[in-house]
């Protein structure tokens, strides 16, 4: 799936139902229905605000649940390690912006980097898709540089309701090769 230097990764759909069960604080039936064993960590107060969020944007467009959300589960264990998508489906210029997060037992293990990766690759998949946004809050070291190694380049500023000032970075869906080796090949 990745190139990833650790245990095998997996992306698990978290559908609809399993968000509302986590907001029912039904760990047995969310992990169930996502076929992972899901933890406490997935009952905090903010990702209890991104269940209630998400489901919110589902109900007004039940098709953009294929970019919404997904679980990322490790190794042969299945462990779930945190938490990936995009805020929502291509929008009318063909931007998505990636969203992503790891449980904190989990962090410095290179998953933020997998998980980028694989949201990358998904993004480069669909034509649709022109830009990738990543919205960072400034001083977020660790998120900065888990997107330094990907061509993205900072845009502007915004500010978030609910995250307060970020620090918007956007790159091509489809980066094109420069420098010597794109040249030789287009003459």
């Amino acid at each position: 799936m990745t190139n990833h230097p650790g245990p095998p990764l997996r992306f698990v759909e978290l559908p609809a139902a399993a968000m509302t069960a986590l907001l029912d604080k039904d760990l047995v039936k969310a992990s169930a229905l996502t076929g992972v064993e899901l933890t406490d960590l997935f009952l905090t107060d903010g990702l209890m605000w991104l269940w209630r969020y998400r489901l919110g944007q589902l109900a007004g467009d039940p098709g953009g649940a294929p970019w919404i959300l997904r679980i990322l589960a490790c190794g042969a264990d299945g462990a779930v390690v945190g938490h990936a998508g995009f805020h929502g489906p291509p929008d009318d210029v063909g931007m998505v912006e990636v969203g992503y997060g790891v449980l904190p037992e989990f962090r410095r293990r290179g998953h933020a980097r997998a998980m980028l990766v694989e949201l990358l690759s998904r993004a480069a998949t669909d034509p649709g898709v022109t830009t990738v946004r990543a919205s960072i809050s400034p001083g977020n070291v660790a998120s900065e540089a888990t997107i330094a190694d990907f061509g993205f380049e900072e845009v502007g500023e915004l500010w978030d309701e609910e995250d307060g000032m970020e620090t918007l970075y956007e790159r091509p869906a489809r980066p094109t090769a420069v420098g010597p080796a794109a040249e030789q090949t287009a003459s």
